[in-house]
């Protein structure tokens, strides 16, 4: 099948529809793809990145919207796991420290960035020592890339300079501290920006499109049959070989083909508060151990993220749904070192995300392994599972590597470290002008930082709309970070078929608005509306879901324990589109 790159990687409609012409077209003699890949996280996503970068032909599918799973519900850092360092486990921090100096400084300068963190020291003496030791351990093995590290060195702080750095901590809580960096990014962001950079070189990428069966010849896999969400079609995709990469799916997935070696993965519950910056003061993040794990206080823009728990989940896998003790849990560890303590009414947002940990005989969640595996079941399925997101590429590239190794032809080696993602080439020179830009498109230039710290070089393209048409400067209602054009872009160009995937992935409208979203979502649903072609009902079911998700989810957050939580959030199913 010929590869024609999709300049831009513009995942619109028209787009959405070509791509879809295109998978259809395999099932012809001679047009099957080299790869086809099932799951649109971010493992998916880079594994997309890595074969059409080889020069091979390559579809990706996804049920729902790119990175609606676990890779829009992290603790959005990049970083190697301190408590990984002191479970011993050098190989999977140093290649985490690789991968995250790689996303900071080459890859996505444009949506990663430096975030310090102190840890604070408790106990006089031998703490500093010890704990000093692994951090600058840390430091030093994030040096060995060949690139650079994209965060400076850690720094011991006494108590009073640590009270300088945070003021709102208590003073009994610690002795001192020492300041440190890791790396944060916007998760879904990230994930949408892969699949275009994908797209950008010749892949074909299809959200709304769930596998409901594998085709076989004989023990072969030799492709999928799809079900379009849109429309309800069905049809086949043909591909040499079908890569797996459905994260705590995988059992479900596998199952279709094989009964025999199969991986199998487990999930872990991870809640995380969105509360107001102005809660407490603090120039820093914060890492604070607790008895079963780690807990994360951190920046993020005009809010704080705290999280995260870490939990056996047994249930609905496509919402796992935040219990109040669950809220409670963290409210109580991150209180214990706050001078004013949080109360659920400083709480903005709650979100829960899914880890797919590789099971093991460990009872316990927290111990079980973040290596990845990747796995040949059957003739044709690849499988990968596990992992960090930090070190998606790297689990991306085993992958493609597997999946390619019965291939006739010689097939080049990765690229991937060495290859952009879309609005990174140019994004400092646009950030040095950033001044000039707001001068001649008119938007104040704190948009238009805004702006390239979200799409980087391909800025121009949002103030084009703008320019179209100028009201579309203005914010959304009730999220003023965020500029209605912002939507209609995640339309035109991101691949957003649903008002949540805007209000819950292309923008966080719904997790740092204090109404979640719900005043936005006529103004977001008429923008979608034009660019989609909604009519009238469909953009009011379209309100009318987003409001009764919101609702669902806040009663589950009132629930006492897991079980309950789930069955609330499960009162409002998944939108489709009228047909």
């Amino acid at each position: 099948m010929n590869t024609v790159p999709n300049e831009g990687g513009v995942l619109g409609p028209a787009a959405r529809e070509t791509s879809i012409a295109r998978l259809r077209a395999t099932s012809e003699p001679g047009n099957e793809l080299d790869i086809l890949i099932v799951g649109g996280g971010i493992v998916g996503a880079g594994a997309a990145l890595d074969a059409v970068t080889r020069g091979l032909s390559v579809g990706i599918v996804e049920a729902s919207d790119w990175a609606a799973g676990t890779s829009s519900r992290s603790s959005k850092l990049i970083h190697g796991g301190l408590r990984y360092l002191e479970m011993l486990d050098f190989g999977l921090v140093k290649e985490a420290l690789h991968e995250r100096g790689l996303i900071l400084s080459v890859l996505a300068p444009h949506l990663a960035r430096p975030v310090p963190f102190l840890y604070p020291l408790t106990k006089p003496f031998l703490e500093r020592p010890y704990v000093g030791a692994g951090i600058a351990l840390y430091d030093a093995m994030s040096i060995t890339g060949g690139h650079s590290r994209g965060v400076p060195f850690h720094k011991h702080l006494t108590r009073r300079g640590t009270l300088r750095a945070a003021p709102s901590l208590k003073k009994d809580a610690f002795v001192g501290s020492i300041r440190y960096y890791d790396g944060q990014v916007d998760d879904a962001k990230y994930v949408a920006n892969l699949v275009r950079t994908a797209v950008h070189y010749g892949a074909h990428a299809v959200n709304q499109m769930a596998v409901v069966d594998f085709l076989r010849e004989g023990e072969r896999v030799v492709g999928a049959k799809v079900v379009n969400h849109e429309d309800g079609s069905k049809f086949n995709v043909k591909a040499k070989q079908v890569i797996n990469a459905t994260g705590v799916w995988t059992d479900e997935t596998q199952a279709m083909v094989t009964d025999r070696g199969q991986l199998k993965v487990r999930a872990s519950k991870g809640i995380h508060l969105v509360v107001p910056r102005d809660r407490f003061q603090s120039t820093v993040g914060l890492i604070l151990r607790t008895e079963k794990s780690v807990l994360f206080v951190i920046p993020w823009g005009r809010h704080w993220i705290i999280g995260t728990t870490d939990t056996d989940w047994n249930l609905d896998k496509a919402h796992p749904a935040a219990s109040s003790k669950d809220i409670d849990y963290i409210l109580e560890h991150v209180n214990r070192v706050l001078k004013r303590p949080l109360t659920r009414e400083d709480v903005e947002g709650v979100y829960a995300g899914l880890r797919p940990l590789l099971a093991g005989e460990n009872d316990s969640t927290a111990k079980l392994s973040r290596e990845h595996i990747v796995a040949h079941p059957v003739p044709g399925l690849v499988v990968v599972a596990g992992g960090k997101w930090t070190t998606y590429r790297v689990m991306a590239k085993d992958a493609v590597d597997e999946a390619t190794r019965t291939m006739d032809e010689r097939v080049p080696a990765s690229c991937t470290e060495t290859i952009p993602l879309l609005g990174a080439s140019g994004f400092k020179a646009a950030w040095n002008r950033r001044s000039r830009t707001a001068e001649e498109s008119g938007v104040h230039v704190a948009r238009v930082e805004h702006l390239l710290n979200r799409y980087g070089s391909m800025t121009p393209e949002v103030l084009d709309i703008i320019a179209r048409n100028p009201e579309l400067a203005e914010p959304l209602p009730g999220a003023d970070d965020y500029l209605q054009a912002e939507a209609v872009y995640a339309a035109t160009h991101e691949g957003a078929r649903h008002v949540h995937d805007v209000l819950t992935r292309r923008t966080r409208i719904s997790i740092e608005a204090w109404d979640r979203g719900v005043s936005a979502v006529p103004v977001v649903a008429k923008l979608m509306g034009e660019v989609l072609g909604w009519s009238d009902v469909q953009r009011e079911s379209e309100i009318k879901h987003y409001i009764a998700r919101v609702e669902a989810e806040r009663l589950s957050q009132q629930q006492p324990d897991d079980e309950s939580a789930d069955a609330a959030r499960l009162g409002v199913e998944d939108i489709v589109p009228l047909r």
